[in-house]
């Protein structure tokens, strides 16, 4: 199994909700295509009943110089299946298998570096999440507080709003949500941008306003239905996500973090064995 297999699939997902009706018909096509043929702008244009026009600007917003940049790249994605695994594990290994490989081409590791410089610049860093999305705030809560950061992880609708009023250029405010449409979360992160906070989305829906209130933006990996848990957990892709940064933000003044991790598995040593300090 080829665990980095290249694809763009995950790219038009991101730029999905900005597209037009015409060119979400063309991204559905990229998207559920498992076949090689002929991806030429003539031969596209003509199966999908589209204009070559309408090709390029699908191209364009999806972040390539045009069509045939697109289709160059979109190529890559074709290999063969592992037919060694079958039933109800195949579909959950090939289930991570896709997010994995999705997280591997959404993930910008200048952007994900920014985004650590951030967290050690704030004196404080909040995670915002409803659901499944609470719980993934709650899991970043849990590591990066075992490396000192001073991190909170907020799952109630009402303390989150009651905290983006009182946030300010003191706090970094990171907020997930998978579909780009939990009201609280969105909300609560345009009114701490309005304050001064530094502001993190993670969203599998990037859709162009959010930029108006978001420092960065990062794209995590998308499948559909995953927000329901029908298959897999879906906090999986944020996580994934959540793991780069923690591996960068210890490599800013390593010894020190080593020191403070060793010092909180001493402390939670100490509560399971009940020791009195």
């Amino acid at each position: 199994m080829d665990y980095y297999k290249k694809t763009i699939v995950p790219v038009i997902e991101s730029h999905y909700e900005n597209l037009s009706a015409v060119e979400k018909n063309i991204a559905d096509f990229f998207i559920n295509n498992k076949e090689r043929m002929d991806f030429s702008s003539k031969n596209i244009s003509s199966l999908l009943y589209v204009s070559e026009a309408s090709l390029s600007r699908f191209a364009k917003k999806c972040g390539y110089k045009g069509y045939r940049e697109f289709v160059y790249h979109y190529q890559e994605a074709f290999e063969e299946e592992n037919q060694h695994i079958t039933g109800q594990m195949r579909k959950v290994f090939d289930a991570y298998q896709e997010l994995l490989n999705k997280s591997y081409n959404l993930a910008d590791e200048d952007q994900l570096r920014r985004v650590v410089e951030m967290m050690s610049q704030r004196n404080r860093v909040f995670v915002y999440g409803k659901g499944s999305s609470g719980l993934a705030a709650r899991e970043m809560q849990f590591r990066f507080m075992r490396l000192g950061l001073d991190m909170d992880a907020i799952d109630d609708s009402d303390t989150m709003r009651m905290h983006s009023v009182i946030s300010d250029d003191r706090c970094l405010v990171m907020g997930i949500s998978i579909s780009g449409k939990t009201e609280e979360v969105i909300s609560s992160l345009w009114q701490a941008h309005k304050n001064g906070a530094g502001t993190v989305l993670f969203t599998a829906n990037s859709r162009q306003e959010y930029a108006q209130f978001c420092d960065e933006i990062i794209c995590v990996a998308a499948r559909k239905n995953l927000e329901f848990g029908n298959l897999i957990s879906p906090q999986y892709p944020v996580l994934v996500m959540a793991d780069i940064l923690y591996g960068y933000y210890q490599e800013i003044d390593w010894q020190r973090k080593q020191e403070i991790y060793g010092t909180t598995v001493k402390a939670l040593k100490r509560k399971e064995k009940g020791d009195l300090i």
